[in-house]
């Protein structure tokens, strides 16, 4: 009984560590689709996001309308991961976003708050 209290604690922190990685991944299979609401569904109370023609800090629901657009304009084919990692303050990822219209770069910079990874800033540049 004892061995098992001392094991599980050790085991939620490892699980945990899953949990918490599985954020960035999950943006990355939503980016990789073109899917607006699932990278939207990580996006902070307000997130920075720059475009070729738009730059501003939007909130939640906002951003997720001007990244839908900007996937349903440029139809979007597949994301190229080139980097990822992470620092004191969060998740990271750079690539490649290709579009019919072109490949962008994209990076994607996430944070932890509470218990959770938002997104706090999304730039899609035109290479």
């Amino acid at each position: 009984m004892k061995k098992t209290l001392l094991i599980l604690p050790g085991l939620f922190l490892i699980l945990s560590s899953f949990l918490i990685q599985g954020g960035i991944d999950d943006v990355i299979d939503a980016m990789k689709a073109g899917n607006a609401s699932g990278v939207s569904k990580y996006f902070d109370n307000y997130v920075d996001i720059t475009m070729p023609e738009k730059s501003s800090n939007y909130s939640k629901s906002q951003g997720e309308l001007i990244l839908k657009d900007f996937f349903a304009n440029n139809g979007v084919k597949s994301f190229e991961v080139k980097h990822k990692g992470n620092n004191d303050s969060g998740d990271y990822c750079i690539g490649t976003l290709q579009t019919k219209n072109g490949n962008f770069r994209a990076t994607i910079y996430m944070r932890m708050k509470g218990n959770k990874q938002v997104i706090q800033d999304v730039r899609i540049q035109t290479l």
